[in-house]
C-alpha cells in the first residue's frame, strides 16, 4: 500500500489549474503512526517518546495561529474510524476540515515561513494522509 504524506508536483499543477474561485475547503484524512517519528526534525522532537495522535496535537496547536492569520479557519476535528461505505480494511483515525478564503490564502498559509517552522510535528504524526480540495456547488468551476 502507498502512503501519501505530501503533495506531487503533478497535483499540486492540477490543483493550481482548476482556476478555484472563492473560499476552499480542505478535506483532510489522517492516519497517525504509533509513535511519533521526530528523526526528520529532532529539534521539534518532545523530550520522552509521543504518540502519532499527540504529535498531530501539537501541529494543530502552532497551526492555528497562521491558519487564522491568513484567513482560515478549522472547520472541524474529530475521530475517524471505518467507513460506512467503502472499503472495510481503511480506516482514517482523524478527519479535519480546515476553510481558507481561496487558492490564494491557501498558498500564502502553505508556504508562510514561521508555519513551516513546524511543519515537522504533522510529518512525525502521519503515518498515511489524503487531502482533498472542496469548493461550494454555489462557486461553480
Amino acid at each position: 500500500m502507498t502512503n501519501y504524506l505530501e503533495p506531487t508536483w503533478e497535483a499540486g499543477r492540477a490543483f493550481m489549474a482548476r482556476s478555484l474561485q472563492g473560499s476552499v475547503v480542505m478535506l483532510n484524512l489522517l492516519r497517525f503512526r504509533d509513535i511519533a517519528d521526530y528523526s526528520s526534525t529532532p529539534h521539534l522532537a518532545p523530550a520522552k517518546a509521543i504518540s502519532g495522535a499527540q504529535a498531530f496535537q501539537c501541529y494543530i496547536e502552532h497551526t492555528l495561529p497562521y491558519l487564522r492569520e491568513s484567513g482560515g479557519d478549522l472547520l472541524f476535528l474529530g475521530y475517524g474510524g471505518h467507513f460506512l461505505i467503502g472499503p472495510p480494511e481503511e480506516q482514517w483515525d482523524m478527519v479535519m476540515l480546515v476553510r481558507q478564503q481561496s487558492v490564494a490564502s491557501f498558498m500564502a498559509f502553505a508556504s508562510h515561513e514561521a508555519y513551516l517552522a513546524g511543519i515537522g510535528h504533522r510529518v512525525a504524526a502521519l503515518e498515511d494522509a489524503r487531502l482533498l480540495p472542496l469548493i461550494s456547488t454555489d462557486a461553480g468551476e
